[in-house]
């Protein structure tokens, strides 16, 4: 949150110009990470050929790492490295990782077994990315904050735009990164993807002047302080490479916590990842340190504030478990259950793969993303806009709507058997109307509510919410899981079961979010009005 006032900017259609400097860099960054994505689950099912349950588990610690991380990027950020170097070191681990993912090895085969060195290689080109992924999220969200007043009412204008930059990467990625990983092999899709990051960060460093100083050290002289005779700065890079070696240990590692497994409400036997173990020592270490510091360090005012921020970021984890089924779920459905080939009816010759059908959300989101950057100040001029928790129970609602939609299309195939198209795609709509919601908002939240000293750690605890919506997404997952060799008619069967729980799971959740916003939202009067 911006507590001083800002120099004049060089404004451009009603924005500052550090707002597309930071569009262009996220958007680069995006076609990355979410072109590694798209290609992920596929590329360890059918070329090293893990199951789908250990396809399902390992995409979602993986990228529940990738968005545990920014806790400690923000952190570093808030604290010595300010954002710019932050989001430099990020993106540069980023960029290194996702080159490293184009050295594939041989494929997998029932009687070989897997390249063990391609996929020790695969697992630390994840953790450089997480890693990195921890460095540059967080603190290229916050730099857009910085660029408004408090009271701006351009600030969730100005997010939503943000966000179209965002999935205007992701679309773009999903196409091209996915058709090239598919049609002439993985490792050309992900090294584009790399090449993708490289220019991201080209626009970071080459545009910095327009960041008006808002992303530089707070306190720069902390960072040429010499401990065990290396300046501060260095051993910070130095921890960050030890901790991606640490990362790659605990993206393969599983502990059978039996009886714990069984009290969480997981099958019999099932292993507890070294990943949800991180998160939730984390999230222990993470409320202890929030409860001293509301209580001993916060006005009332920022209290409540930083309570209700903390309710919403709770919240958001469950639409993420839910969301993210797109590069899971509803991926392996499109891939094995859906007639894709109806798109043909619109373009001749063409018909998407799995992958490159992950980019009609983020196609939704940037046809979308102008339309709700319009809606919030009109409905606020007439006094209708929404409070952030009513959005947030409207983003639940819609999440457990679009998984209905894939139910009722599982129930009913078309005459070949298949599940149809449109069905998928009306789905993909319903659940981006969702996102557009809830997440700019939410990151508009974060800026807003966030007592200022510690605006860059709660935007990383805002990203650890994801981290355990990946985690639970890859936890539902694993109810779709099934064998290779699996009939259409009980692939559909199952997917029909899954998509029902996942409906009911949001509309659950978006009544509860309802049913707690009038006390949100007069705890926040309240304090403002003492």
């Amino acid at each position: 949150m911006t507590t001083t006032t800002l120099p004049a900017q060089r404004q451009l259609f009603g924005h500052p110009v550090g707002l597309y400097v930071c569009f262009f860099t996220e958007m680069w960054e995006r076609f990355a990470f979410y072109g590694l994505k798209a290609l992920l689950f596929l590329y360890l099912t059918k070329h090293h050929l893990f199951s789908d349950n250990d396809g399902y588990i390992l995409l979602g610690t993986y990228a529940g790492l990738a968005y545990a991380l920014p806790v400690v990027g923000g952190l570093l950020a808030d604290k010595y490295l300010g954002m710019r170097k932050a989001v430099t070191f990020g993106g540069v681990l980023m960029a290194v990782g996702m080159l490293g993912m184009a050295y594939r090895g041989h494929a997998a085969t029932p009687d070989m077994g897997f390249d063990n060195v391609a996929v020790q290689i695969m697992y630390l080109s994840l953790a450089l990315v997480a890693v990195g992924v921890g460095f540059l999220k967080p603190n290229i969200s916050t730099i857009v904050g910085r660029l408004y007043e408090d009271n701006d009412p351009r600030r969730d204008s100005a997010f939503t735009v943000f966000y179209m930059g965002i999935n205007m990467g992701a679309f773009i990625s999903s196409l091209f990164v996915g058709w090239v990983g598919i049609e002439y092999g993985w490792e050309y899709g992900f090294g584009s993807a790399g090449i993708g990051l490289i220019l991201g960060l080209l626009v970071f460093v080459t545009q910095t002047k327009h960041l008006q100083g808002q992303a530089e050290p707070g306190r720069p002289e902390l960072l040429e302080e010499k401990r065990f005779g290396i300046r501060r700065e260095t051993l910070i890079y130095l921890g960050a490479l030890i901790g991606v070696v640490v990362v790659q240990q605990i993206l393969q590692t599983r502990f059978d916590f039996g009886a714990l497994a069984t009290l969480l409400g997981l099958a019999e036997g099932t292993e507890i990842t070294a990943t949800e173990v991180v998160a939730i020592l984390m999230t222990i270490a993470l409320l202890i340190w929030w409860f001293k510091f509301i209580f001993v360090q916060c006005s009332k005012v920022e209290r409540a504030n930083m309570i209700v921020l903390m309710v919403l970021i709770g919240i958001s984890a469950v639409f993420w478990g839910l969301y993210e089924q797109t590069y899971g779920t509803w991926l392996a459905f499109s891939d094995r259950v859906m007639n894709s080939y109806t798109f043909n009816l619109l373009v001749s010759d063409f018909t998407p793969n799995a992958s490159q059908l992950t980019s009609v959300g983020a196609l939704f989101i940037f046809a979308l993303a102008i339309p709700f950057a319009w809606l919030w100040p009109v409905l606020d001029k007439k006094g209708w806009n929404p409070s952030a928790p009513a959005k947030f129970g409207f983003g639940l609602l819609f999440a457990g709507l679009a998984h209905f939609v894939l139910q009722y299309a599982a129930l009913n195939p078309e005459a070949n058997g298949l599940a149809g198209f449109w069905w998928f795609i009306l789905a993909y709509l319903v659940l981006e109307i969702g996102e557009m919601v809830l997440s700019p908002i939410g990151l508009s939240a974060v800026t807003t509510l966030s007592v200022s000293r510690v605006v860059s750690l709660m935007m990383g605890v805002w990203f650890l919410a994801s981290a355990f919506g990946e985690m639970l997404a890859g936890r539902f997952g694993t109810l779709a899981s099934m064998p290779a060799g699996t009939d259409t008619g009980t692939a559909l069967a199952i997917y029909a079961d899954v998509f029902a729980i996942l409906g009911w799971v949001g509309v659950g959740c978006a009544i509860f979010m309802f049913a707690l916003t009038p006390l949100l939202n007069k705890q926040i009067r309240q304090a403002q009005n003492d």
